[in-house]
């Protein structure tokens, strides 16, 4: 697996020659890299504010934050194991008419989970973008350049996993759920996008505000 791995030996497999691990597995490793970092600041806040409610809230957020990223771990592997199938049904035979059809349902098949996985990496990513939020606003304002690249991890993860989820469409031949998907990825690139902005606005605020100080 390739979460079983050291960074420096998954880095080397990214370098290489493969296809895989590729942009996929790429993308979802920069958001359990950005739920990772909303963690860190989480902690540095809880129990150090004498306010139980915000203390509450930060909990809440570190336990989203660890759930979606032992998810992320797991969506590593599953989009260079659904490349993987898409490959293995290209590779099927095709001289028959039998042969194409039964090869054609196995390639859709697999280019539509191909497509599931990015998306649900997209969809997680902006889930952490709302977590990010919470974190640039009520967390440690020392630990304010943590959010904000944990949100950049978060933004690029979405981006990155959409454009993964574009090229699969392009070979999909159901138009609707063609249709479908499209939709979901405009909604989540604009979304990823806005929030990002946002929180990045928020920081520089605060590291503006910090300076004036000293």
């Amino acid at each position: 697996m390739l979460t079983d791995l050291t960074v420096k030996k998954f880095l080397e497999q990214v370098a290489s020659d493969q296809p895989v691990p590729g942009g996929g597995s790429v993308s979802a490793l920069c958001a359990a890299l950005s739920a990772g970092l909303l963690e860190m600041v989480a902690r540095l806040t809880v129990g150090k504010t004498n306010d139980t409610a915000l203390d509450e809230k930060l909990s809440t957020l570190i336990e989203a934050a660890s759930r979606l990223r032992t998810k992320l771990i797991e969506d590593v592997d599953k989009d260079t194991l659904s490349f993987a199938q898409v490959m293995k049904a290209c590779r099927m035979p095709k001289g028959s008419a039998q042969e194409k059809s039964v090869r054609q349902k196995e390639v859709q098949d697999a280019l539509t989970q191909a497509t599931r996985v990015p998306l649900s990496v997209a969809e997680t990513g902006v889930g952490l973008l709302t977590l990010a939020g919470t974190a640039v606003r009520e967390g440690n304002s020392s630990a304010v350049t943590d959010t904000v690249v944990a949100a950049l991890m978060a933004r690029s993860a979405v981006i990155g996993a959409l454009y993964n989820v574009r090229i699969n469409l392009m070979s999909i031949k159901d138009m609707t759920f063609r249709d479908e998907i499209a939709k979901q990825v405009e909604l989540l690139e604009k979304e990823a996008i806005e929030k990002e902005r946002d929180i990045s606005s928020v920081a520089l605020s605060i590291i503006e505000k910090q300076a004036r100080v000293l």
